[in-house]
Formats: structure tokens, sequence, C-alpha cells
């Protein structure tokens, strides 16, 4: 087979106290999983069945750099913890979904708030709102023989030292496991696929300079400066 241009290679990430990288296939992200950020944004948690959208795999960083994005004035942040995929299928049973886990890192689903705004009031997909270099900065993952599947634990974000976000696990709407499950009611899910698994209250915009440390109990730390 020849190919009209060299392919590139896919975005890896690294695996803690290994040598071996994690390729990633697609990145799949929960809305509004938490009840206060639901509520935080204008909507019924009580009310709202779980939705999904996708950000571009080479969305990906883990240089610990976000280049502030083109088109827009208003950047948000929203610190997650990440289930990456070792296993993927279709129509997976909550109960048989935590075995396709491989492991969990810490992830920022950046997002141009103001873009995915005004592409709400139209009745437009987000795309451009939640996909662009940059829009997932990611740490390492940890497998789940050194975590486990984390339930409950602290999930917090500091901006410049300040805390501007903090929730627990244990308060996710939708679980990890139900996430799975619902994906692959949709959509094929393969080994490499990442999913972020929702954020806590508190969101807010960051500007260049700015510091973000997120960290989830039991899984780790996540640093990304803004330029």
């Amino acid at each position: 087979m020849a190919f009209v241009y060299p392919p590139a290679q896919g975005p890896v990430l690294k695996v803690d106290a290994c040598e071996q990288v994690f390729p990633v296939h697609r990145i799949y992200c929960i809305g509004r999983n938490y009840a206060a950020h639901a509520r935080e944004m204008g909507h019924d948690p009580d009310r709202e069945p779980p939705f999904f959208f996708q950000k571009a795999a080479d969305d990906l960083t883990m240089s610990g750099i976000m280049h502030y994005p083109a088109e827009t004035v208003d950047v948000h942040f929203e610190i997650e913890m990440v289930a990456a995929l070792i296993e993927g299928g279709t129509r997976i049973t909550p109960g048989d979904a935590l075995a396709k886990v491989f492991g969990y890192g810490v992830g920022l689903d950046m997002t141009r708030r103001d873009l995915q705004g005004a592409a709400k009031k139209l009745g437009r997909p987000w795309d451009t709102g939640k996909s662009f270099a940059d829009a997932a900065p990611c740490s390492g993952l940890v497998p789940i023989s050194s975590c486990g599947h984390p339930q409950h634990g602290s999930i917090t974000l500091d901006v410049n030292g300040e805390r501007r976000q903090s929730g627990d696990l244990s308060q996710m709407i939708w679980s990890v496991a139900e996430q799975i499950s619902e994906l692959s009611r949709f959509f094929v899910l393969k080994p490499g696929d990442l999913i972020f698994t929702g954020t806590p209250a508190g969101v807010g915009p960051v500007q260049r300079g700015d510091q973000m440390v997120g960290e989830v109990e039991g899984v780790g730390r996540l640093e990304v400066e803004v330029v």
C-alpha cells in the first residue's frame, strides 16, 4: 500500500511507572455530570439523561502547555477524571463495563465558551467550542492495578494558587460504568478510547500566563500553563 503522504503517528499517553505508552483512539466527553455544575450552567440535573460530545484525539496535549486558542476571548477550564479503555464493544452492560478500563488520568476539558454559547443559541453543533489544538490537556495514566476504580475522592483545580473547582467523584450523576454502557449503545467503542467523565462546579475563564493545577485523589496531578 502506497500512501499519498506519510501518515502521522496518533497521539499517545504515558503510563505511570512503565516504559509503555497508551495509543489514543477517540475522546468522548459527558456533559453536565455533576449536579452543581449542571445547575451553574442553567440546567436541572434531575431531568436530564446523559449526553456526550467528542474532541479530536489530536486535541490532547501532555506538554504542560496550553496555547490560548484563536477566535475567542472566553476560554474556560473544566477539571475531569479520565477513563482509558483497553477493550471496546457495543451494548456493554454496566456490570461488564469496568472490565474494559485500562486506567485513569487527570484531564482538562478546555472550552471556547463564547463560541459554544453562540452555537447553542443557533441550535448548531458545539465543535468549534470544544475541539481545538490543546483543548484536552491530560496527565499520564495510572493502571487499575495501582489505583483500582475510583468512585470517591476529591477532584480539584487551582488557578494561580487559588482553588477554583472542588468536588468529589462520588458526586457524579452517571458512574464510569454507566457512561461506558450508555456510550456503547451509540458507538462501537475501541481500545484507546478516552472518556472525560465530567466536571464539578466552579468552571471559569483563564488568560495567558495562568497556571492551572488539577488533582484527582488516588489518580494523579496535572499542571498546565496557558501561553
